[in-house]
């Protein structure tokens, strides 16, 4: 009997190694995927981050040129249309400040070439995998792409242009030198006034940034 038992254990110790060996590769294997999306989760995140900063850094950007045109209503219509590209001036230099305090590099970022104003970023994580399990994946970097958009949360309407007066001598308030006004709808409304450019509201509360799909 003592021999029959020993030939057992013998038997089964193959059988006992392989099956752990078989759980701590399934083991590794599921690390292996749990790592890769929390790279890609990274990676996203920080890729959201880079498009939002580099929309709410043109969207800053705009304030000058909104200063300097008080008297021109054309270019407040077309500042608050949907179809506006967006004003000038280098935004992408924070995507890629933000990509950097989110461990992420390789960043491409170029404004949109589809009508909207925004940006869209692209990047890799930092860090590569650490682990060679799956094959191909030890070094492999997340990628990432994201889109953030500027949009009026405002509109301009335009002062009416006064009829003729019949009689020249008539004795009136002149005409203001608004040339209209901002509707929004948080409720800000505001009296576009060329002679005071300190009244101009803050851009946040004229346009708002949101992320988008490409």
């Amino acid at each position: 009997m003592t021999g029959r038992r020993k030939a057992e254990a013998g038997q089964a110790a193959p059988l006992y190694i392989t099956a752990v060996a078989g759980v701590l590769l399934v083991a590794l294997v599921l690390f292996a995927f749990g790592e890769a999306d929390i790279r890609r989760n990274g990676a996203q995140s920080a890729a959201d981050a880079a498009a939002l900063a580099a929309a709410k850094e043109s969207r800053s950007l705009l304030e000058p040129d909104l200063k300097t045109h008080l008297t021109d209503p054309e270019y407040f219509e077309s500042v608050f249309s949907t179809s506006f590209p967006g004003g000038t001036g280098d935004a992408c230099w924070k995507a890629s400040d933000f990509a950097a305090r989110n461990e992420a590099g390789a960043v491409r970022c170029r404004p949109l070439a589809d009508g909207r104003w925004g940006y869209v970023v692209r990047l890799k994580s930092a860090k590569g995998m650490s682990t060679d399990i799956v094959p191909g994946t030890e070094g492999r970097k997340a990628e990432a792409t994201a889109v953030a958009v500027v949009e009026p949360r405002c509109a301009f309407v335009p002062v009416e242009t006064p009829a003729p007066d019949a009689d020249p001598d008539a004795d009136e308030d002149p005409p203001s030198a608004s040339i209209g006004r901002i509707h929004c709808a948080g409720g800000l409304d505001w009296s576009v006034d060329p002679e005071d450019p300190t009244l101009v509201p803050d851009v946040a509360d004229l346009f708002t940034v949101r992320l988008a799909e490409d």
